[in-house]
C-alpha cells in the first residue's frame, strides 16, 4: 500500500481530498478505509473505486447512488490502470451541489488525482 498522489479540491464550501495508492488486495484497501475514516473523523462521506488484476469494485459511502463511486471509477478504467484504489474524502460545506455537481465534483478531482 503506497500512496501514489493527493489532491484537494473545494466547491461551494465542500472539500474533496482525493488518494491514489498502489494496492494488491481487497484486504489494503479495507486498512486504507479504515485509516482513512480514522484521519478524516469528520467527513461525510468516502467514496471510493479499485481495479486489481482480478477484481474491481466501487462503494458511494451513502452519496446518492452512481454520482460518485462511478465517476472515480470510470477515470481509472479510462486509464487503464490495475492495482490502484482512489478514494476521495469529502467534507460537507453546506452547501447542496444537487446529483449533477456531485458527479462533476468527484470526476474532476479523480482526474485532477490521476494525471501526474
Amino acid at each position: 500500500m503506497m500512496l501514489l498522489n493527493q489532491k484537494e479540491l473545494e466547491i461551494k464550501k465542500s472539500k474533496f481530498i482525493a488518494y491514489l495508492y498502489e494496492v494488491k488486495s481487497k484486504e489494503e484497501i479495507k486498512i486504507l478505509l479504515e485509516n482513512l475514516r480514522k484521519e478524516h473523523k469528520k467527513a461525510k462521506h468516502i467514496p471510493y473505486a479499485f481495479i486489481l488484476e482480478n477484481t474491481a469494485g466501487k462503494s458511494d459511502d451513502k452519496e446518492p447512488s452512481g454520482t460518485s463511486a462511478t465517476p472515480i471509477y470510470q477515470n481509472l478504467e479510462r486509464k487503464n490502470l490495475k492495482n490502484r484504489a482512489l478514494f476521495v474524502v469529502r467534507y460537507f460545506g453546506g452547501i447542496k451541489l444537487g446529483a449533477s455537481g456531485l458527479s462533476r465534483a468527484y470526476r474532476e478531482i479523480s482526474n485532477q488525482v490521476l494525471e501526474e
